[in-house]
């Protein structure tokens, strides 16, 4: 991901990561939760310790993804109007 600023780079990053530890310890809990009850249970409990991790992962790719679509309309902006400029010439 290249974004505007090196700090946002590092906070994009920092809470991916963190992101993917929730689904982690989720998906370890539910495991462990479940698997008292039966296997069934276990592989249940899994899926649903990983969804709150999984959505944060998406949400936070989704804001990198958007962001990487705007810097670089911002590029092409300039682009197109250095192009337009020179046309008026």
């Amino acid at each position: 991901m290249r974004a505007s600023t090196k700090f946002l780079t590092f906070i994009i990053n920092f809470l991916l990561g963190v992101a993917w530890a929730i689904a982690l310890v989720g998906a370890t809990y539910g495991f462990v939760t479940g698997f008292s009850a039966s296997f069934f249970y276990a592989l249940l409990f899994t899926f649903l310790g990983l969804l709150p991790g999984l959505f944060l992962v998406v949400l936070l790719e989704f804001f990198c993804l958007k962001l990487d679509t705007h810097l670089e309309m911002k590029k092409q902006t300039e682009i197109l109007n250095e192009i337009l400029k020179g046309i008026k010439k």
